[in-house]
């Protein structure tokens, strides 16, 4: 295998310890090790202001550049997590850096979790987060014409969704979406489960016990539990979509690029060699992660121009 060196050594310490599957953890397990995660996000952004508001009866979290205009361009994010876990604690960082590199306000939308809320409680709370922060934008200092739905893994699958959704009740829509190796495809069909669903940390058990949890009470092939599948993408903004070289959902990805672009959408795509599933929040052993923060917030600025 080629991965830089801070994910090899993490990759080797993973099998060492015998490949730990999520699936054999408490859920409080599982949750507590995601939030241990942190350590290996790199220093603390402190070039920020940090708020955390209610809008109506949902928390967002709300992270400002210092010294921030009236009105800026803003980011809705969906954290990952596999539909059972992380929040905002798990993300701070990294979308402290998105907001002081995009110069940009970042919201992040805490939506319910699994085994505790299944599907379409997150679905449903990914979409009504992006719905105030429109309504609410002049409160909140957002250009509600320079808004960007991202999300990662768990959260890139409720930004393409939460899109459609939008389109289909055709009130407003985001000006982009990033989705950074987005959970695509519930069937889990696509050979990249197979090649890298064992050793590189988060596993296709990983991937597949956060849909057992959340899909309990829906066909895996349903449109918002498999979205990859749709036939409706056509109308969507422009899509960038970021991949993994060692990630199980490296394929579903890709695929999800060549179906937008044949239904018509502006969508362009980046596998990112030697890193793997979750890269994005280890910045402080990834020198891909510090570039791909860099590149979410070039696109940021680029959707300004």
């Amino acid at each position: 295998m080629t991965l830089e060196k801070g994910i090899y050594n993490l990759v080797e310490d993973f099998i060492t310890a015998g490949r730990p599957s999520s699936r054999l953890m408490s859920i409080e397990d599982r949750r507590s090790g995601y939030v241990a995660s942190i350590a290996l996000a790199g220093e603390t952004e402190q070039r920020v202001k940090v708020e955390t508001l209610k809008l109506e009866d949902l928390t967002v979290k709300v992270f400002s550049p210092l010294n921030a205009p009236t009105a800026l361009p803003a980011v809705i994010y969906y954290h990952g997590g596999c539909f059972v876990s992380g929040g905002f604690e798990t993300h701070d960082n990294q979308l402290r850096q998105l907001a002081c590199y995009g110069n940009c306000r970042v919201i992040a939308v805490q939506y319910r979790l699994a085994p505790e809320h299944t599907f379409p409680a997150a679905h449903d709370d990914a979409e009504k987060g992006a719905d105030l922060v429109w309504h609410y934008a002049d409160q909140l200092g957002v250009d509600k014409n320079q808004i960007t739905l991202c999300g990662d893994s768990a959260g890139g699958h409720l930004a393409l969704v939460t899109s459609l959704r939008l389109k289909a009740k055709a009130l407003w829509q985001p000006a982009q979406l990033i989705l950074i190796y987005p959970m695509l495809d519930a069937t889990a069909s696509f050979e990249s489960y197979s090649l890298n669903g064992k050793d590189y940390v988060i596993t296709r058990d990983t991937l597949l016990s956060g849909y057992e949890m959340y899909l309990a009470k829906i066909g895996r092939r349903h449109p918002e539990a498999s979205p990859l599948w749709r036939d409706d993408f056509h109308g969507l903004p422009p899509v960038h979509i970021i991949t993994a070289e060692y990630d199980p959902l490296c394929d579903e990805g890709e695929a999800l690029h060549q179906r937008l672009t044949e239904q018509g959408v502006t969508c362009t795509a980046q596998r990112w060699l030697g890193v793997i599933h979750g890269f994005f929040q280890l910045g402080g052993i990834s020198p891909s992660a510090r570039d791909l923060m860099r590149d979410i917030a070039w696109r940021i600025n680029l959707a300004r121009r």
